[in-house]
């Protein structure tokens, strides 16, 4: 009997990374998710997936994450690096420390997961690694430095594994969704008004949060996170994967005019959509 092929997908508590560990249940792997808020993936239990307790910011958790699965499966196919948040604010507004956390979580957790794999997939000559982006790492939105600075990261992080990689058989593949109807963009929100609702950004930071909780408040199919899950399946399964699969509400028309227009025409565009001072 041919094994399962087996697959980890960090972040799966909620939103993208909980849609990502059913869809890819359904498609036959044998999946891991993992999240800090494990009473969160009881539905996953009960459609057969494995919750783990994991933390991408602790170095023991994530390396006990990859021994459990080689001990119980003896393989690893497919990492999902899910796991991440979006810190806004102003880059004088945000503390330091809240930027090394954004990168700990965003790039630095998704660094030391594929670390820990690489391994296991380099001595079967096999394996893919998803790595979730966003437009956010091809465009960038006011008061949103430090987290685009991570995506920005993650994009490059991922060109380098690529190139480095494919002698192994190792694909790496980059998600790259828009706006999601997810709670990320609520907790953005919050944490922009937080960091600058009342400083020298306030007369910014509202209109940037409105767009950031707009995302949650106006449920649409193609915001879903089933269907960045599908992407992440098709991924994961397809014989030669796209290097980018961009996808989600206005994901491709901004990269695409990102990348015709001038540098200054863009900003002013983003800044009347964002409704801030130009």
């Amino acid at each position: 009997m041919t094994p399962s092929r087996v697959a980890i997908v960090t972040g799966a508590s909620s939103g993208i990374g909980h849609a990502s560990a059913l869809r890819l249940q359904a498609a036959g792997f044998t999946v891991y998710a993992g999240a800090r808020r494990v009473e969160k993936m009881k539905d996953l239990a009960d459609a057969g997936v494995h919750p783990v307790d994991l933390d991408v910011t602790d170095d023991a958790s994530m390396v006990a994450l990859v021994d459990r699965v080689i001990a119980d499966t003896g393989r690893i196919d497919v990492l999902v690096n899910n796991a991440g948040y979006g810190s806004f604010g102003a880059v004088e507004d945000t503390p330091i420390a809240e930027g090394r956390r954004q990168f700990d979580v965003n790039v630095f957790g998704l660094a030391r997961m594929t670390q820990l794999v690489l391994p296991h997939m380099r001595a079967r000559r096999s394996g893919r690694i998803i790595n979730m982006s966003s437009m956010g790492g091809r465009i960038s939105e006011p008061l949103g430095g430090w987290y685009h600075a991570t995506k920005f990261a993650v994009e490059g992080m991922s060109g380098s594994l690529r190139v480095e990689l494919r002698p192994f058989g190792i694909d790496v593949v980059l998600i790259e969704p828009g706006g999601m109807n997810t709670e990320w963009g609520e907790i953005a929100a919050n944490g922009l008004i937080a960091a600058s609702g009342s400083t020298a950004y306030a007369d910014q930071a509202p209109g940037v949060a409105k767009m950031l909780r707009s995302i949650d408040e106006k449920p649409r199919p193609s915001a879903s996170p089933d269907r960045i899950a599908k992407a992440v399946t098709r991924a994961a399964t397809a014989r030669r994967p796209r290097v980018r699969y961009l996808l989600g509400p206005g994901a491709k028309p901004l990269v695409t005019l990102q990348t015709i227009l001038p540098d200054r025409v863009f900003d002013a565009m983003m800044a009347r959509i964002f409704g801030t001072p130009r």
